[in-house]
């Protein structure tokens, strides 16, 4: 299948999600509440925002001020019209950008967020690359898929083989923070809510569409199917794995 082409089913069968990965506005707000004295002079940068849910709770439950980047365009788009109807352009902004390559100045925030998208990077090239993004005791928070229990049974440890091959459990996370320099100050995993109600329900109904209007292309059933084995794999198994939020403080 052509890049393009994988891109552009990728996005269409991504599109329209109240979010773009496992997450609450909830779990949002308990880590935000971890960080101390955030004001109207916090400055945030919302790493791999997608359409911004995290990013406009973060919005809401304080007077900071947020730039969001993403590397798709649409999802920039579409956070930058929603600043605009809650009348909060002047304090939030969204960027096409890449998490490789941030054109910010050293120390330019207080506060790095990135929920779901860290991955991307891998862990600690991410940690060590953003650091210097930060202020001195500035804070990082971030979402990363751990193991939940040991021994998962073959077909769910496969999928993540195949996946995600870097998972890892949270005491070994925790190893690696402390690795590159951080302090954890706090972590918590994600309810079981913020899979399935608050992702996998409406991308399932995207799945299903997406069928439906491919119904006579391979490629797009074959990525299909591909979203279907990621759901139903977390439905058979998902006490073995879940997300755990993390915070940080850069010292």
């Amino acid at each position: 299948m052509p890049p393009d082409r994988v891109t552009t089913l990728f996005y269409e069968l991504f599109s329209g999600l109240p979010r773009q990965g496992p997450g609450s506005a909830a779990s949002t707000r308990r880590a935000l509440g971890f960080v101390p004295d955030v004001g109207p002079g916090t400055r945030v940068l919302d790493i791999g925002c997608g359409t911004g849910a995290q990013t406009l709770v973060l919005a809401d439950s304080s007077p900071c001020r947020i730039i969001a980047v993403d590397n798709h365009r649409p999802f920039v788009d579409t956070l930058n019209q929603s600043a605009r109807e809650l009348g909060i352009e002047d304090r939030l902004e969204a960027r096409e950008a890449d998490m490789r390559r941030l054109d910010f100045a050293d120390g330019s925030f207080e506060l790095i967020w990135c929920e779901g998208a860290i991955y991307n990077m891998g862990v600690e090239a991410a940690l060590r690359d953003w650091r210097r993004l930060l202020r001195r005791n500035g804070h990082l928070a971030f979402t990363e898929v751990c193991w939940r229990k040991p021994k998962p049974p073959a077909p769910c440890k496969a999928f993540w083989n195949r996946e995600y091959p870097a998972i890892r459990d949270t005491p070994a996370l925790l190893k690696a923070i402390g690795e590159c320099g951080y302090d954890t100050v706090a972590h918590f995993p994600l309810p079981a809510s913020a899979w399935r109600d608050e992702y996998y329900r409406p991308l399932q109904d995207n799945v299903t569409a997406f069928r439906k209007r491919h119904h006579d292309a391979p490629d797009a059933q074959e990525l299909a199917e591909q979203c279907q084995e990621e759901i139903d794999t977390w439905h058979a198994y998902s006490q073995f794995y879940g997300y755990e939020f993390f915070l940080l403080r850069a010292p």
